[in-house]
Formats: structure tokens, C-alpha cells, sequence
């Protein structure tokens, strides 16, 4: 008997050591998320907020935008005869003394004035704004105690994430961080090669120097290509570096660039990063954490990169894409207000959300061309934001010809984000009550307009309509509902914008 509780006290004592062991590998802020137990996720609901926001702006911005060559700069710089690794040699030097670790301070932010340029965006119509917190580059943007390549460090010697996370509250935007850390790995394993021809052929690039290897990391194993690394140290890496950043600052958003990474460290962020916010926000749920997996289950808010979904989501989801370049680009050339208007009512049609990202110079501000297009979104969305905030789908997403089903592709996944239009697409919201359906007509008619999901035939909706009115128009409107279509007498003067809204109404 004696041996008996001998063996049970030592079984007990194993297990408890087990389990301080797992958490101690990967600790996680205790709550009812278990990474351990995927069916706790199923739990997670998408907040009200994110499905009322409609419409994020996102500053992807860095060390990276100081050469003026857009994205992947610290990638490509160090490929052989690319134009990056052509400029930077002809402008900086050859890439086996001057790196991108020297490039990192002459990111400087001296134009930087983050309130200013949150009241643009909330003027804009941004009811959520996103931080970046670490690009591929492995340059940290937030004040970090496990990482020294972090930008209250080195270059602008600020916490960009804590200042745009006070100027964002200050504005009343919810507010988010992005991390790209996952593909760093082998992403930036370019560094660690050499010219193959030429003057400095052999010669190594900085990052084989083991001096900068916290920046450039260490050699990946040699089958280890993929996007994401098959290493478990860099996993576990990734997750000390996120879990960092979320337990810092805790944001409303997470965005990750990549599909949710490293199997169970990848489900560890994510119960520690759904745990943790409801543990700062006193049990209430408002994580949002968008990643590019399938399927699209409710876990998480699924993000498409420079497309949209094809049709309603039974989830809510998310486009990320960008003005122009992602980093800043000399010369690029940036969406017009217009096509982020159209891209903006397309998605909110389908049950999503816009982020997107303004391009900022490397030191900080914007130029006029965007100053310009954020003015022209402020103009529309405070005409028409009735018929986008706070909506709905209603039961199809729109009619015309931009919803025939030969559309064009997406680069990332779902269909082109900018596309063209004609009077005759329509894309339709309803507000949160069911009461008020919004027509938007993408480009301005030159004729009388139909709606042909309105029409008596189409059955789509029972209820008699009571009134249409245009948003943003003082005018009268005149309609009729007939059988094969809802028809509108153009108004006499139209909105000075292109993309219009007619308010429907219904009888009681």
C-alpha cells in the first residue's frame, strides 16, 4: 500500500512538472482560449465594432521607405542585379560594408506629426487605425525589451507604435498592429549571400557577419525555403515577439502576413492574444486578429491582400491593400478617391472591411496627391457614411455588370480590388434594423436609372417601398416601382462625387 501512494504522489508530481514546463515554453495570459483545444476557439465571435467600422487606414511604414524604392528594399537590395541592389550600390555602396543595418538610421520620422494625421484619416472616414509593428526587415517599430533593432533604439528614437496608439484613442479610433515576422526567416536570408560575378564576387554581404545576426537572423537550414520557416526555434522566437508586442499595447486588431503560422505556437499567440484582450478590457471581447487562412470558420477575420471576396461572406472579413506602393515608391502612382469609394462600397456590400494603407515618405508625411484624395473621401463619406457604417449586407450584393462571373482575378486570392464600372452596377447595404436598404450606383447615370432587384418581379423585397432619397441632394426624387424594376428619373443636379447612394424606405 505504502509503495501504492508512492507511485501515485511521483505520477502527480510528473504531471504538474509536465505542465509547468508547457507553459513555461510558452506562456500565455490565462483565460478561456486553450491552444491545446481547438474547440475553445469556436467561441470567438467577430466584435460589433469591427463590423460597424467598415473602413481601416494603415500606416505600412519603416526604414524600409527611406531608399524611396517601395517594397522589399531589404530583400532586394541584396539580390544581385536587381534595380534595388543596382541603386543602393551606385547610392549607398556595396552591401558587404554598407547593409541594411546602415539603413536603418537614416529612417529619422523628422516630418512625422502623428495627431495631425489622425484627424485627416478620422476626417476621412477611418473608424480604425493600424500600426506597423515589424515588417519582414526584423525592424521592430514598438519599445522593445527583448529586441534591440527597435525604432525607440535606433532611427527616430521614438515608440511609433505607442504615439500612433495615443493619437489614435485620442481620435476615437479603434486601433491595430500588423506583424510580417513569420516570413522574416527566410526572408531576408538574401543577406547572407554574395555577388556571383563581378568586383565583389565571393565577397560576403553584411548579413554573414554574426555581429548583426539578431537583425538578419542566422543561416536557415538548407532546405528551409518556404514562406513560412519549418524551424521550431525561429517559431517559438515569433512567439516571444508577438506576444510582446500585444501584451504591451493591447490592440483592438492583430494582423498577421501569412496564414496563422507554426501549427500549436501559432494557436499559443492566438489564445494568449484573445485572452489577454479580455483580460484589459474586463471580460468583454473586442480582438479582432485578421490572418490569409481557409477556411473562413468565424475563428478569426479572414483578410484577402489586394482583392475582394466574390460574393457574400457568412463571415465577416477583410480587404488589405494600399494606396499606391507599400512602402514609399519616387514617382508611384496612387488610387484615386473614386476607386477607393467603389472598392470601399464592393466590399461593405459582401460583409467586409477596407484597410488601407496611405504611403507616407520616409520622414513622415504625406504627399499632396494623397492629401488631396483623403479630402475628397471626407467630402463623400460624410454624405453617403449612412448607407457604410454600421450596415449590413441585404440579400445579394449587387447587380450589373461588374458582377458577371468572368471577373477578373485577384493577385492574392478573391477578385481585383480596383475594377471597372458602369452606371448600371449597383451594390447594395441595409442598416443594422432591416428598415432602410441603400442602393449605390458606382459611376454617376447619364439617363433615368433602374434597379432591377427592386423591380416587383425580381421578389427580392416584399415590403412597399415609402420614399428614395439621395444622399448628399436636397432635391426631390422621383421614382416608380414597376414590375421589372425600381426606376429612378435622374435628378436634375447631381452630387459632385460619382459613386451616388439612394436611401430606400419602406411602409410600416
Amino acid at each position: 500500500m505504502l509503495l501504492k501512494k508512492i507511485l501515485v504522489a511521483a505520477s502527480v508530481i510528473i504531471g504538474v512538472s509536465n505542465s509547468i514546463n508547457a507553459q513555461t515554453a510558452l506562456p500565455i495570459v490565462s483565460g478561456p482560449y486553450n491552444p491545446n483545444d481547438t474547440s475553445t476557439f469556436r467561441q470567438y465571435k467577430c466584435p460589433e465594432w469591427f463590423r460597424d467600422a467598415k473602413f481601416g487606414i494603415w500606416a505600412h511604414w519603416g526604414p524600409q521607405a527611406v531608399p524611396r524604392h517601395g517594397d522589399w528594399y531589404a530583400k532586394k537590395l541584396y539580390q544581385q542585379g536587381s534595380g534595388d541592389n543596382k541603386y543602393h550600390v551606385k547610392t549607398y555602396g556595396h552591401p558587404s560594408t554598407f547593409g541594411y543595418k546602415d539603413i536603418i538610421p537614416l529612417w529619422k520620422a523628422e516630418k512625422w506629426d502623428p495627431e495631425y494625421l489622425m484627424k485627416l484619416y478620422k476626417k476621412a472616414g477611418a473608424k480604425y487605425f493600424v500600426s506597423m509593428g515589424s515588417h519582414h526587415d526584423n525592424f521592430f517599430l514598438w519599445k522593445s525589451k527583448i529586441h534591440r533593432w527597435n525604432a525607440v533604439e535606433m532611427g527616430p528614437h521614438k515608440d511609433v507604435v505607442g504615439i500612433w496608439q495615443a493619437a489614435a484613442k485620442k481620435e476615437g479610433l479603434h486601433f491595430g498592429v500588423s506583424e510580417h515576422l513569420a516570413a522574416s526567416y527566410t526572408w531576408f536570408q538574401t543577406s547572407r549571400g554574395a555577388d556571383t560575378s563581378g568586383e565583389f564576387k565571393g565577397v560576403p554581404y553584411d548579413g554573414n557577419d554574426p555581429a548583426y545576426s539578431d537583425l538578419y537572423h542566422t543561416k536557415a537550414a538548407q532546405n528551409d525555403k518556404a514562406w513560412i520557416t519549418t524551424s521550431k526555434e525561429w517559431a517559438k522566437e515569433w512567439f516571444d515577439d508577438v506576444k510582446e508586442l500585444v501584451d504591451t499595447y493591447h490592440p483592438d486588431l492583430l494582423y498577421s502576413d501569412s496564414k496563422l503560422p507554426f501549427g500549436d505556437t501559432g494557436r499559443a499567440m492566438l489564445a494568449n492574444y484573445y485572452n489577454g484582450n479580455l483580460s484589459a478590457n474586463h471580460g468583454k471581447m473586442q480582438a479582432v486578429y485578421n490572418y490569409k487562412g481557409m477556411p473562413a470558420d468565424g475563428t478569426y477575420v479572414k483578410d484577402i491582400e489586394r482583392g475582394v471576396n466574390d460574393g457574400i461572406a457568412p463571415f465577416p472579413w477583410q480587404t488589405d491593400t494600399s494606396i499606391g506602393d507599400w512602402f514609399y515608391s519616387t514617382g508611384q502612382k496612387y488610387k484615386s478617391a473614386l476607386e477607393i469609394i467603389q472598392l470601399l462600397v464592393d466590399i461593405v456590400s459582401k460583409n467586409g472591411n477596407l484597410l488601407i494603407n496611405i504611403v507616407q515618405t520616409p520622414e513622415g508625411d504625406i504627399e499632396q496627391d494623397m492629401l488631396n484624395t483623403l479630402e475628397d473621401l471626407a467630402t463623400w463619406t460624410s454624405a453617403n457614411g449612412e448607407g457604410i457604417y454600421g450596415s449590413r449586407p441585404w440579400k445579394v450584393y449587387g447587380e450589373g455588370p461588374s458582377t458577371a462571373a468572368n471577373q477578373e482575378k485577384g493577385h492574392f486570392g478573391g477578385l481585383k480590388d480596383v475594377r471597372k464600372y458602369q452606371s448600371t452596377d449597383f451594390r447594395f447595404t441595409t442598416s443594422k434594423n432591416g428598415k432602410t436598404i441603400y442602393a449605390f450606383e458606382l459611376e454617376q447615370p447619364s439617363t433615368d436609372i433602374s434597379i432591377v432587384s427592386f423591380g416587383k418581379n425580381a421578389k427580392l423585397e416584399t415590403r412597399t417601398i415609402a420614399s428614395v432619397k439621395l444622399l448628399g441632394s436636397d432635391e426631390k426624387i422621383k421614382w416608380a416601382q414597376n414590375d421589372d424594376a425600381l426606376v429612378i428619373t435622374k435628378p436634375a443636379t447631381l452630387p459632385k462625387w460619382q459613386t451616388l447612394a439612394f436611401k430606400i424606405e419602406f411602409k410600416k
